[in-house]
Formats: structure tokens, sequence, C-alpha cells
């Protein structure tokens, strides 16, 4: 079952505030069924690293490639590469599991006019909810990497660290690929650090 245009405007009216007390019972329903769902396809996907990265970079991309020949090595290790599940960085990801004969998993985002799953999968899940996606992408994963990405990655990049910070997670790496893409990102994070407005751990 795909998402619908009435499933997306449920969200966002979600989303605007309090409705009726049905609407947030069905609401509420509808996201249990979803996290049911995503635990009974994930359950024995084994120990996953979870690549993040952008859906926009094409197989010629160095980007693209780089991430390819990263998620062999960590596939090698014995370890399920698990990404978003579409295109882009998270396909690469997938594809550079495969190669290798290495398990390849996907959570996959559903929206009315994008983002199918990617060919290098051996199993994968839609999920409605961006929140739920991004709750069993952290569950079932032992490490993250975070390629060149958009607005997306940073999201699940800083809601990881977050997570760090007020341990609700422990001994959780963070690699982070290509310093001069991320260079402002990581300066900014050591301005906080020095200003006091992140523990220095």
């Amino acid at each position: 079952m795909t998402t619908t245009p009435g499933d997306i405007k449920k969200e966002i009216k979600f989303l605007e505030g309090p409705q009726s007390r049905w609407q947030e019972l069905t609401f509420t329903l509808s996201v249990f069924f979803e996290f049911v769902k995503g635990f009974r396809k994930l359950h024995s996907v084994g120990p996953c690293v979870t690549v993040f990265g952008s859906a926009r970079f094409k197989e010629d991309h160095e980007f693209y490639k780089q991430t390819q020949k990263i998620s062999g090595e960590i596939a090698k290790l014995g370890f399920t590469i698990m990404t978003g599940g579409g295109p882009g960085i998270m396909e690469a990801a997938n594809r550079g599991a495969r190669e290798v004969g290495g398990r390849s998993v996907g959570c996959n985002i559903e929206l009315p006019h994008e983002q199918h799953h990617n060919p290098y999968l051996d199993k994968w899940v839609n999920i409605k909810f961006f929140f739920v996606r991004k709750a069993l992408l952290l569950k079932y994963s032992y490490a993250f990497v975070v390629m060149p990405g958009g607005f997306g990655t940073l999201d699940e990049y800083f809601e990881a660290l977050t997570l760090i910070q007020t341990k609700k997670i422990s001994e959780f790496p963070i690699i982070i690929f290509d310093k001069e893409f991320h260079k402002d990102i990581i300066e900014h994070i050591e301005r906080m650090k020095v200003a006091g407005t992140i523990s220095p751990e």
C-alpha cells in the first residue's frame, strides 16, 4: 500500500495543531502500525551500518563512486549496509554492498510523486512518515556514515548527535566523509563547543 495525497494531508493537518480526539487517535494508530511494519521487516537484518547522503548524485559522480567503495569495504567486515533505499548516495551504498556479496537493506520513504527504492536491495520496507523512518534507521544501526547530502542528511546527522549528547544512545560512531564538503559545519560545531552551547565530549 502506497502513500496517497490523502495520507500527506492527514500528516500536514496533524502537524498544524490540535485536532479532534478521533483524528488524533486514528493518526496515532497509523504511526503505530508503521512502526510494527518496520519492526517485522527489519528484525533479522543483522548489525547494520547506515549510510546517508544526497539522492541527487548520479553514478558518474565522484561521491557516488566513493560511497560504493566505502560501503563495499564495510560490507566485507560483515555489516549489513542500510540506507534510505532511494537513488544517489543511497543507491551507491547498497550497490557497493551487493557487489561484494554483502547484505543490503533499505528503509524507503513513501511519497506520492518520487523516490522508488533502488534495485540493489535484498530487503526493504516502505514507511509513510519521516520520523518513523528516522527512528528505524537509528534503531538497527551500529554506526552512521554521513556522505555529502542536503537537509535530510543533516537532519539525520544532527538528530544522532543530539541523542549522543543527551545520552539516549552511546558508543555510536558517526563517520563524516569529505572534510572539505563538511568544513563549514565542522567549524560551526567547534564554535558551539567554544561558546559552551554543547559539551566538549
